[in-house]
This record gives structure tokens, C-alpha cells and sequence, in this order.
């Protein structure tokens, strides 16, 4: 790939790290890729014990190639961040490619973005998404159109190289794959809830369900505004 492209991953505080450190480890890999990590006002991001700085702000970036938005416990703050949100708009609407890892796509939703789109989504918070106008897909990658979604936090890694299949072709793909060694052999098969113990799936679930309520509540307040006349980007 001899053009520029640019991908920028918007981030913000309570954003799963590894949703946009996986999928930016093999971007940036990618010749002529510009990789922007950026935040409201260029402002410190903390995520999971680790904190994030020299950030870009992100109300300056006027445009990308790629948007990549990550989700995390953070994406029920970050949706309800007018200055986060404009912005993300904003970049979809000069973006060849818009993309998401984990919840990151309830905040494309939030955005307007996928009515009548098929999404990934983490499997714990994937029936948010039909509140949106959007179509949940269990798939670890999803594309509908220029949309590119990525399941649960992992899955990140391998939306990143769909991703780079997409936009250098699939031996460039497999070069950087192979330089990285990608070549997963989890000790457990318990990474998705159709193949996980049946107890350690219950005991994963009890453990989320206290802040499920809140969450799904501001899934609902979010969909309720956009219905209300919040536009989607290009509108």
C-alpha cells in the first residue's frame, strides 16, 4: 500500500485496553498507516490499571480513513459525552471504513450509524444492539457495507486483520499475522458462552448482572434521544 491512510481510535476513559491495543499492534505494522489514539481535549484516558497519555485531541482530527472505536465499561460515560459523541460522528462521515471492537459498536449505534446494519458486539451486551435499529450477528467479524465490526475484546485481533485484508489484500494480512505469530491455542475452551462451562458461564454472568441495569438503561436513554432527533453522521 503506497497512499496515507489514516486510522484513528477514539478512546476514553473505562475503554477496555486491549479493544484498541490489540487491533493497533497490527495496524501499525501496516505500511503508510498514520495511527491516531486520541481523546476528548487530548486528555489522560485510564483503562484496567494502565494510563494512556500523549493522546490526540480529539475534536481536532478533521478527518480519517478508518475510525475504530473500542468498547469497554466506559462506553455507558462515553456515550453520554456530547463532545465524545459529536466527534465521532463527525470522523464517520469522512471515514472509508467504520469499525468496532466490543461495545465500541453500541457507541456507533448510539451515533446513529447501523439502523439496519448487522453488528458484532460482546456477547454479554449484543441484544443492546437491536435498540439502535441494528442487526446483532454473533460473528467475531461482521461487515455490513463499509461497516466492520469485531466481537469481545479479542476478537479485535481478528477484525484487525480482516481490516488490513481490506485495505492492503490478504498476503499483506497474513505478513503481518506471521510476524506477530498470531496462532491462538487457548489452554481452555471457555471463550464464548456456547462453549463454556456451564458453571463458569453462570458465575461470569451473576458477576456482570449488577451493572447491567445501569447500563441497559442508558442503552435506552441513548436510543430514546437519537429517535428523538439526534442525526446520524452525513445527515
Amino acid at each position: 500500500m503506497t497512499e496515507q491512510i489514516t486510522i484513528v481510535f477514539p478512546i476514553y476513559t473505562g475503554v477496555t485496553h486491549l479493544d484498541f491495543t490489540g487491533p493497533h499492534q497490527f495496524v501499525s505494522r501496516l505500511a503508510g498507516a498514520k495511527v491516531i489514539v486520541a481523546s476528548v481535549g487530548g486528555a489522560l484516558v485510564t483503562a484496567d490499571g494502565l494510563t494512556f497519555a500523549d493522546l490526540a485531541d480529539l475534536g481536532a482530527i478533521g478527518q480519517c480513513d478508518v475510525l475504530c472505536v473500542p468498547g469497554g465499561v466506559g462506553c455507558v460515560a462515553a456515550m453520554r459525552d456530547a463532545v465524545y459523541m459529536d466527534a465521532i460522528r463527525w470522523l464517520a462521515a469522512t471515514a472509508r471504513y467504520v469499525t468496532s471492537v466490543c461495545t465500541g459498536s453500541l457507541i456507533l449505534g448510539a451515533a446513529g450509524l447501523l439502523k439496519g446494519r448487522r453488528a458484532a458486539c460482546h456477547w454479554a451486551w449484543r441484544d443492546m444492539l437491536p435498540a439502535f435499529g441494528a442487526i446483532p450477528d454473533p460473528g467475531r467479524v461482521v461487515r455490513d457495507g463499509s461497516i466492520l465490526t469485531g466481537g469481545g475484546v479479542t476478537a479485535g485481533i481478528d477484525f484487525s486483520l480482516a481490516l488490513i485484508g481490506e485495505l492492503a489484500g490478504a498476503e499483506v494480512a497474513q505478513s503481518i499475522q506471521l510476524g506477530l505469530e498470531y496462532a491462538p491455542e487457548p489452554p481452555f475452551h471457555a471463550g464464548r458462552p456456547e462453549i463454556a462451562p456451564p458453571a463458569i458461564l453462570e458465575a461470569v454472568t451473576a458477576r456482570m448482572a449488577p451493572a447491567m441495569a445501569d447500563r441497559r438503561d442508558a442503552v435506552q436513554r441513548a436510543a430514546e434521544a437519537l429517535r428523538a432527533g439526534a442525526r446520524p453522521a452525513g445527515a
